[in-house]
């Protein structure tokens, strides 16, 4: 089976991994961290969320972040931007995409953003709009499209039921995310398969979570099908807190180290991203979750 030779690598530790920390980052941590990551090499970086800042107190400098970052040509930046209210400032920070989430799970959108799916789809109806209307991208998170803490096992229909309307409302890429990490490499593909009958395989990437050590091989499942898009999380940062037990996304080192022994080019330097993987854990006070980054800083002694 021929696999793809190039991967392009999203980070989302910027913003996905520290979302949930609870001690404050400083700004100009946040701003250090995505400077090491593009100069590893990385040239798609999720930087921060445009949310109230009382649901998530860590990205409430989102407008001081973008603001302190030294833009590299040939790197794209994006923000999570939740609804209309969040539109605008994240417009005047000027990203090259801002991201919407739902859900696969009616159970877990409740939850997560207290409204159905049907209801989320309509507020994103004049947020992808306006940022169209700006020249700016929409890419759509449709979390837990492999399992949900609540309603269990989510089907490929159910991907599929949620995929087709974003496609429809003019979402120009789509994620299928395993929010809670227990997907297995047929169901990922499964649901891989029903998000590449509406969007073009460009434009489908694979989110994974390594809570059952499932996400390298997830990864893999999705290069057989011709994916070539996958997000990962700089020192394995990140987790989601309306899932208990679960871990963060896979961590960036793992993957690159991975696609480095298939001969596939990711155009990221491994040694800059175990770089910023210690410095950010370093701020954090710990170890990075990644095996390679942990292998490689031993290594160096």
């Amino acid at each position: 089976m021929t696999l793809p030779t190039h991967v392009k690598l999203l980070d989302v530790g910027p913003r996905d991994g520290l979302q949930n920390e609870k001690a404050n980052v400083a700004t100009e941590h946040k701003a250090q961290l995505v400077a090491m990551l593009q100069d590893a090499g990385l040239t798609e970086i999720e930087v921060t969320s445009f949310v109230s800042p009382k649901w998530v107190p860590q990205m409430g400098d989102n407008a001081a972040v973008m603001a302190a970052i030294e833009r590299k040509p040939g790197v794209r930046y994006s923000v999570l931007v939740p609804n209309m209210k969040g539109l605008e400032p994240a417009l005047a920070s000027r990203p090259d995409e801002i991201l919407v989430f739902t859900a696969a799970s009616e159970a877990f959108t409740q939850k997560n953003i207290n409204c159905s799916i049907a209801e989320s789809l309509e507020r994103f109806a004049p947020v992808i709009e306006g940022a169209h209307a700006a020249g700016v991208k929409v890419r759509a998170a449709l979390s837990c499209a492999l399992g949900c803490p609540y309603e269990g096992d989510i089907s490929a229909d159910q991907v599929e039921a949620v995929v087709q309307p974003l496609r429809a409302l003019g979402v120009d890429a789509i994620d299928i995310a395993d929010t809670i990490g227990v997907g297995t490499p047929r169901k990922v593909q499964a649901a891989m398969a029903r998000a590449l009958k509406h969007f073009p395989l460009a434009e489908v990437s694979g989110h994974f979570h390594d809570t059952y050590g499932q996400a390298l091989t997830n990864i893999y499942a999705s290069l057989e099908l011709g994916v070539h898009s996958f997000h990962a999380s700089v020192a394995g940062l990140g987790g989601c807190p309306y899932a208990k037990g679960a871990t963060g996304n896979v961590a960036s080192e793992d993957v690159v180290f991975m696609l480095n022994g298939l001969g596939i080019e990711t155009g990221v330097d491994l040694d800059r991203l175990v770089d910023a993987g210690a410095f950010i854990s370093g701020v954090l006070g710990r170890e990075p979750v990644s095996r390679v980054a942990r292998a490689v800083l031993a290594k160096r002694g």
